[in-house]
């Protein structure tokens, strides 16, 4: 008789994940024997987890803030998008070795795939330079982007960045985004920006004032928070008239590696699963 596989979801807090609803309306919808839920893991516990994964009869699982870096250091080995960007989000044994992959990337460009099709053109326009930007910044490349815009608060970071990803990635400074919102066939947030309130001010100590005014006719906009679906930096783009995507498409086409990796079927991303998670997460379809 051959185990029932179950996997995991960790990270620091836990509690507002919405991968656990994901994956199990997709064993429900496949009839697949096996379990996945949240494990709450503090930062000094992490490692000593990780390497009991076997003993706890884990297939593997995700990781999410702030242990995705961790993960990527003590995954025994990486895939290529793991290594590229840094970070691991999924673990899954293989010939009994704890494989690291990340999904980011390919969940991102899914979700654009899905909402926007025909996106891949040649500059974007990327806001924030933290861990989520790496996916992103991996992603367009793939795509073929031939320039990227990078503009973080601290530049420090995007130049970093910058040295990580190659001749792409052009920085700008945080005060001049406005003088790049016109060159962008693509505008991603991948900041907290998107859940603030206060994105008209003009203060030195808050976001810039996104003048979506001057962008392109045909750009597409979209975000990397889905919490509140449609952001405050994505209703002032749609009030231009302008294409945004949100962002809770992304963490759906993510969760599809992972399950393929320990349930053995890739599922699909349908308009059911999304109703049931945006019912989950009290939002309604935009």
């Amino acid at each position: 008789m051959s185990k029932i596989p179950k996997a995991f979801v960790t990270g620091y807090p836990i509690h507002q994940s919405r991968s656990p609803q994901i994956h199990s309306y997709w064993l429900d919808f496949y009839r697949i024997s096996g379990s996945y839920d949240p494990v709450e893991i503090t930062g000094e516990h992490f490692p000593f987890f990780i390497h009991s994964l076997k003993e706890r009869g884990f297939s593997g699982g995700n990781v999410t803030l702030p242990y995705k870096e961790q993960a990527y250091a003590l995954a025994e080995k990486c895939d290529e998008v793991a290594s590229h960007i840094g970070a691991v989000n999924t673990l899954w044994f293989e010939n009994g070795i704890l494989h690291g992959g990340n999904t980011d990337a390919y969940g991102f460009a899914c979700n654009l795939d899905d909402f926007a099709p025909g996106w891949e053109k040649d500059t974007a326009l990327v806001i924030g330079a933290g861990g989520a930007s790496r996916a992103v910044l991996f992603a367009l490349k793939e795509r073929g982007y031939q320039k990227i815009i990078l503009i973080n608060r601290t530049r420090g970071r995007a130049d970093y960045l910058a040295q990580h990803f190659g001749r792409q990635i052009v920085v700008a400074n945080w005060q001049s985004i406005n003088n790049y919102i016109g060159e962008a066939e693509l505008i991603v947030n991948t900041t907290s920006l998107g859940m603030k309130n206060h994105i008209h001010d003009q203060d030195e100590n808050q976001q810039p004032v996104i003048n979506f005014a001057a962008a392109k006719p045909d750009v597409v906009v979209t975000d990397l928070v889905y919490t509140p679906l449609m952001t405050p930096f994505l209703k002032q783009a749609q009030k231009t008239g302008l294409k945004t995507v949100d962002g809770i498409g992304m963490l759906l086409h993510q969760a599809t590696l992972g399950f393929e990796h320990w349930f053995g079927i890739k599922p699909q991303v349908t308009k059911a699963l999304r109703s049931q998670i945006l019912t989950g997460m009290g939002e309604k379809e935009i």
